[in-house]
C-alpha cells in the first residue's frame, strides 16, 4: 500500500502540514507526543517493578 512513498514525498507532505499548522503548532504536538509516549514508557515500567516486587515479597498468593 505505501510502496511508492519514498523521501520526495515524506518532504512533500511535511511541507504541507508545516504550511497547514505552522511551526509553532507542529513543535507543540511534537512535544506533546513525546510527553505521551515518555508516559506510556514510565507506566510499563512501572507495572513491571510493581509485579517484581509483589513476587519477591509473595504478596499475590491468594489467602486461603
Amino acid at each position: 500500500m505505501f510502496q511508492g512513498i519514498g523521501l520526495p514525498e515524506l518532504l512533500i507532505i511535511l511541507v504541507i502540514v508545516l504550511l497547514v499548522f505552522g511551526v509553532g503548532r507542529v513543535s507543540k504536538m511534537g512535544g506533546e507526543l513525546g510527553k505521551g509516549i515518555r508516559a506510556f514508557r514510565e507506566g510499563l515500567a512501572g507495572k513491571d517493578s510493581d509485579a517484581s516486587e509483589s513476587d519477591k515479597d509473595g504478596n499475590d498468593k491468594p489467602a486461603a
